[in-house]
């Protein structure tokens, strides 16, 4: 059967409008659930006005940031103004600033949702947990549909309007740039009054985690919105529009040299029919008799995969795809589902490691850092292998469809594994929104059986998080090293305009290569340090004003009637650090890219672009893993295990839970995006680097 790109676009178009339907039903479905808890209403609103608040003294700062960027790229991208077709210029300038609109409406939907969504859930626990589970879902899913038909609508009309690669390239960088500087600030944000409020409050006067005594909780539950939900939702979206645009890249290298577009169309109709893949899942997603939480999300997860698969093979046989590439698609997609089964196993307090770290916290903190440090590390090994694997498999399988192939092979991989990613955006979000619903049901006075639904839910949530955090850094490793090809194709279009020679690959011993995989290796590390010590800073700030406010707020301690803690002051002192802290790491690997490849040219930045994926990806997974581990032994012991709350084991877990808050909700999840935004910057640069260097 024929099939040209005008029905690929209004396929991508459809898909996109009907997500946004679905969305808008689930928003509406929340909204109307009944709730009538005045002090649950109460404090959700104080969550939902700091959230808002936060969120919009963020983008004011990303909003100037911005600016500058956006005429940065017009005076110099994708050559300078002066020197060629100013045209272009215009349209990748635009082009970025769409990119970084659509990311930033992510954020705001997310939000919206939310603070909504976890009043509803909190209250929805009175009659049950599966009342609960459906109300959380559904507010996750909104934000899940509302993001992935954006990233879909968003690309596909720039492409279709512009039909530029570098016009695509300048919308992915504006959604990476934001995405990465949202997950920065909102995890400086959220980890400062989850660390403050811990340690004071758990540690030290051994109050229940969110007591409303503490003047650290609604800035706790503030920062799960603006960290997990906007930041993670932006993060997410950044790693679908990532891995469409290095497709499509190379997509239209291939098309041009074959005189069609069947590898454009094959892009599009993929991505499509994932997002409607994950459409059926959210919309028939369930807990079955057990009620089980964590089974109903994983199993919505795995229908949804298996839909994609049928799916997109059908579309292979009817259109005459490549059958190659589809195999190529799946095994990205089958590694997507193998990290997730691997982060599940080492952050699921039904599984050893869990249990083991547990255990060892009746020793003490040292022996709780130790083992879950350890176990972060072994955790690394499963996801890389599947990546290095799907990326082996892809190149092989499609190498032999003609040059160029191999790496557009690993590129659908990418593509196939973020296929259904409005499922796995719909399963974290739900995690900050239960977590939430847990604060406002012990706030409002629900009574014990509703948080044990609520801690169960949250549990889940967590394993969740910690699932999808390993899925999008999976998905990041592919997809950047299909962007490390879309730079290579970058530079020898460039190199072919200009009379000189390309590239074919780097050599690890051409000094300029070796030059730039040392500095690209160290600047994960080095951003990670510097994001970790903002929340550092921040929360000693935070520390200080919640012993303050006991000591001098009379009855506050005691719970006297009618006392409260100043929630503000906690919550502005969050806001203000993370606004100061979250520029300095993402400018500090932007301007190290721009140096190697001003010092040692093309070969250089790709071997800076080596280095930074194979250490990003390895702190990455060892954080985000470590982190969510650390937190559910935290919350085995609180279940009642080895001693249960207060007791040393309790103590030791809640120290390891602190440091691994800054691991997996700060530094971590922003480390794919750090790698993503320097990949897309290379790209951008590749004919001003190809041109003006010291060495190389």
């Amino acid at each position: 059967m024929e099939i040209n790109e005008t029905f690929a676009y209004l396929l991508a178009i459809i898909v996109s409008l009907l997500s946004f339907g679905v969305a808008l039903f689930f928003y509406r479905w929340v909204k109307s659930q009944p709730s009538s808890n005045e002090k649950i209403h109460e404090v959700g609103a104080l969550i939902r006005n700091g959230a808002n608040t936060f969120l919009r003294r963020e983008y004011t700062v990303l909003a100037r940031f911005a600016g500058i960027i956006a005429i940065l790229i017009l005076l110099f991208l994708p050559q300078p103004i002066w020197m060629g077709n100013f045209t272009q210029n215009i349209t990748m300038a635009i082009s970025y600033i769409v990119g970084t609109t659509f990311s930033a409406l992510a954020g705001k939907i997310g939000i919206q949702v939310a603070t909504i969504a976890n009043i509803k859930a909190a209250e929805a626990a009175v009659r049950g947990i599966k009342p609960s589970f459906i109300t959380g879902f559904r507010g996750g899913a909104v934000m899940g549909m509302a993001v992935v038909g954006s990233s879909l609508l968003g690309v596909t009309l720039v492409f279709m309007l512009t039909h530029d690669a570098s016009a695509v390239l300048g919308f992915s960088f504006g959604a990476s740039s934001l995405a990465l500087f949202a997950k920065a600030g909102g995890g400086i944000f959220t980890k400062t009054a989850d660390i403050s409020a811990d340690l004071v409050g758990k540690v030290e006067l051994e109050i229940p985690e969110d007591d409303p005594r503490n003047p650290a909780v609604i800035a706790d539950n503030v920062g799960d919105n603006v960290g997990d939900v906007a930041g993670m939702g932006a993060d997410l979206f950044d790693s679908n529009v990532a891995s469409m645009s290095a497709a499509l890249v190379m997509a239209m290298a291939l098309d041009t040299i074959a005189g069609n577009a069947m590898n454009v169309i094959m892009v599009f109709c993929y991505a499509a029919i994932g997002l409607f893949s994950s459409i059926i899942g959210v919309t028939t997603a369930h807990m079955g008799k057990k009620d089980d939480p964590t089974m109903a999300l994983n199993s919505s997860t795995y229908i949804t995969t298996a839909i994609f698969g049928i799916l997109t093979a059908a579309a292979t046989w009817l259109f005459n795809f490549e059958w190659r590439i589809w195999v190529a698609t799946a095994v990205g997609l089958l590694v997507g589902v193998i990290i997730g089964i691997a982060t599940d196993y080492f952050t699921n307090d039904n599984k050893k490691p869990v249990r083991y770290v547990a255990n060892a916290s009746e020793s003490g903190p040292a022996f709780t850092i130790l083992s879950g440090v350890s176990y972060g590390f072994i955790s690394v090994l499963p996801s890389l292998v599947g990546i290095a694997i799907s990326a082996l498999i892809s190149f092989k399988l499609c190498e032999p469809i003609g040059p160029g192939y191999a790496m557009f092979g690993i590129s659908m991989a990418a593509l196939g594994m973020l296929s259904i990613v409005g499922m796995i955006i719909s399963n974290d979000a739900y995690g900050p929104i239960v977590d939430n619903a847990r604060g406002l049901a012990e706030m409002g006075g629900l009574g014990d059986k509703v948080l044990e639904i609520t801690d169960s839910l949250d549990s889940a949530g967590n394993t969740v998080k910690a699932v999808t955090k390993g899925f999008a850094i999976g998905a990041a490793g592919l997809t950047i090293i299909a962007l490390l090809g879309a730079f290579m194709s970058e530079v020898n279009t460039a190199a072919a305009e200009l009379n000189v020679a390309g590239i074919e690959g780097f050599d690890l011993m051409n000094p300029a290569v070796f030059f730039g995989l040392m500095v690209g290796a160290a600047i994960p590390a080095v951003f990670s340090a510097m994001l970790m010590l903002g929340v550092d800073r921040n929360a000693q700030r935070m520390v200080k004003e919640i012993h303050r406010q006991f000591n001098e707020i009379v009855g506050l301690k005691e719970g006297r009637e009618g006392v409260e803690p100043e929630y503000d002051k906690c919550i502005t002192i969050a806001t203000v650090g993370a606004l100061k802290e979250l520029i300095p790491a993402g400018l500090m690997a932007i301007i190290a890219t721009l140096i190697v490849g001003f010092i040692g040219g093309v070969q250089a930045v790709g071997g800076f672009l080596t280095g930074n994926i194979v250490s990003g990806l390895l702190l990455a997974l060892f954080m985000s893993n470590s982190g969510g581990l650390w937190d559910n032994s935290k919350k085995y012991v609180e279940a009642g295990n080895h001693g249960g709350k207060g007791s040393v084991a309790h103590k030791s877990a809640v120290v390891g839970d602190t440091v691994g808050d800054p691991f997996k909700d700060t530094a971590g999840p922003s480390i794919n995006t750090q790698v993503t935004v320097v990949s897309l910057v290379s790209s951008l640069m590749a004919t001003i680097f190809l041109t003006i260097h010291l060495f190389g």
